[in-house]
């Protein structure tokens, strides 16, 4: 998935214009716009096409109301914004627009009345529209959102069973020691075990940048694709990325994708940054039912936690119900598990990298509240500090990464092999 552009804005020109918009069949509007005094300035637009939905974001400087409506046969999306006049950035938004967008065909842009600016987006499928605004966070001004998902997205362990990943029957005559055995009346019997893998941050939100440009997003997703590949190669077992490109996944949807797929372990990927750049080396979190076990750690989860305000949660599109029981039922079992995995993890890691402590830290995060997943936070690395920023941006440091990953989960499971799960229906 490439990068989008961000395209800034320039001084609208103060002479009269006409824009003609075709909104869809027959329909034409043609308007002269005058100059608006007050108008809303869009500063940036961005778009982030994937296959589980596109993002488009308008930055703005100031608040925008929007409507939106979908008109069919064939698909399209209107969208109408309040208070603004039609600028070079917001027209630039058509060449954001790539070839290989899952949803989006082409949109055209046009001046529908003297302070209303409609968007057309012709859809490729039938979508569910999300359209909301965030507040300014970060670096970010105010921000109008649209979210195109589709209207029947896939299951996660439907998407397993197509890729032909979801079978609980040996692929190997004799069981490795990373399968669990499942209660069967063929005690050869084992199931496939299956490892969510979560890289951190993505779209609006880049993470950590190091002083060479380098963005945690793009570091720990090449990490977690190494990672991937990896433990494929180990007999009966499948992984799933809570993200497999450039877009922004919320903390608690990615909780719920490794729960949807019955996840066994849950490895979130990050990397760290600090307000000095000589911090360095790598840690292992696991979640603390009584508070962090250091300043730290607090800190850092609280940074991680935020992710959220920066990538841009739809709060209206969530149920807080669901949310709310997700974040609450973290277990004492749970977290006996998690901290077993992290102590692995740990070894491994110190092989390849200087580590910054030396046990396992605890903190709230909200990425490890899976009720019933042995779930593990691991900072590879500082990318504030200049010399781990190098390693981290090195092809041949990911890939050490990623084998002391395996390695550390391998022989998690082979101690602790998890216990059978029933299949979802």
């Amino acid at each position: 998935m490439s990068r989008p552009t961000a395209l800034r804005a320039k001084t609208v020109n103060a002479k009269t214009r006409r824009t003609i918009l075709k909104a869809g069949g027959s329909l034409l509007f043609s308007v002269l716009v005058p100059s608006l005094a007050h108008a809303a300035q869009i500063v940036a637009v961005r778009v982030w096409p994937s296959e589980e939905y596109t993002r488009i974001t308008l930055e703005n400087d100031s608040n925008l109301k929007a409507s939106h409506f979908i008109i069919q046969n064939p698909e399209r999306l209107v969208v109408d914004i309040e208070g603004v006049v039609l600028n070079s950035t917001l027209q630039g938004l058509g060449t954001q627009i790539q070839a290989d967008d899952p949803y989006i065909s082409q949109v055209r842009i046009g001046q529908n009345s003297p302070d209303v600016v409609r968007l057309v987006f012709e859809l490729k499928k039938e979508v569910s529209p999300q359209v909301f605004t965030l507040a300014p966070a970060g670096t970010y001004r105010h921000r109008l959102v649209f979210d195109l998902h589709p209207t029947h997205p896939v299951d996660p362990i439907t998407a397993l069973i197509e890729k032909g990943q979801w079978n609980d029957l040996p692929t190997q005559p004799s069981a490795p020691r990373a399968v669990a055995e499942a209660p069967s009346n063929n005690p050869r019997m084992m199931r496939m075990l299956t490892v969510a893998l979560d890289p951190g941050h993505g779209g609006e939100d880049p993470g950590a940048i190091g002083r060479g440009g380098n963005r945690e997003k793009d570091v720990v997703l090449a990490i977690a694709r190494r990672l991937k590949a990896k433990l494929e190669q180990l007999p009966n077992m499948r992984v799933i990325l809570t993200r497999d490109g450039d877009y922004f996944v919320p903390l608690h949807t990615r909780v719920q994708k490794a729960r949807k797929a019955q996840a066994d372990l849950f490895v979130s990927i990050h990397a760290d940054a600090w307000i000095k750049p000589t911090a360095r080396g790598s840690s292992v979190f696991a979640l603390s039912e009584k508070g962090a076990s250091s300043t730290a750690a607090r800190w850092l989860a609280s940074k991680e936690n935020a992710a959220d305000l920066i990538g841009g949660v739809n709060i209206g599109g969530q149920d807080p119900h669901l949310a709310r029981v997700l974040m609450d039922l973290s277990t004492t079992a749970q977290i006996n598990d998690s901290l077993k995995l992290a102590h692995s993890v740990l070894t491994e890691i110190g092989g390849i990298n200087h580590l910054h402590k030396k046990t396992v830290e605890q903190a709230g995060f909200a990425v490890l509240k899976a009720p019933d997943i042995p779930s593990i936070l691991v900072e590879t690395a500082f990318i504030s500090n200049p010399e781990e920023e190098a390693k981290l941006s090195n092809q041949a440091y990911q890939d050490q990464m990623a084998t002391a990953l395996m390695s550390g989960i391998r022989n998690y499971l082979a101690n602790n092999p998890p216990l059978a799960k029933r299949k979802l229906t």
